[in-house]
């Protein structure tokens, strides 16, 4: 992906991750504070409702947006190959941040894994 695309992807992430983050919502640090954690609960099969679909979805997309390739050079089409890139940011940004706010939540209320069972 060009600089120029990096920037306009990063700066839609952005905007989302922006309006996921008013008052009384977790904030940004918690939510990528929350990341690993929840990689790891669900590794240990304590979150399950974060589905391993979405897992490789979620690094998938990360992959794409670092990826100096597109599905759709700009070179033959430069508004859809900058949308792609900024289409798949703000997918990401906007799906980590739902998904990492319902793991705060299960946090919060205490969920844990005791003996093969999830409580909370």
């Amino acid at each position: 992906m060009r600089k120029s695309n990096r920037a306009a992807a990063g700066a839609a992430a952005w905007q989302v991750v922006h309006d996921g983050t008013r008052p009384g919502r977790p904030s940004l640090w918690a939510r990528i504070g929350a990341v690993p954690r929840m990689l790891g609960a669900r590794m240990r099969g304590g979150y399950t409702q974060l589905s391993t679909s979405r897992v490789v979805a979620f690094a998938a997309a990360l992959l794409y947006i670092l990826s100096p390739i597109d599905a759709v050079p700009e070179v033959f089409v430069p508004f859809i190959g900058l949308a792609d890139d900024v289409g798949v940011a703000a997918w990401l940004a906007a799906a980590l941040m739902g998904e990492t706010e319902r793991y705060l939540e299960w946090e919060r209320r205490g969920a844990s894994y005791v003996q093969g069972h999830v409580v909370g």
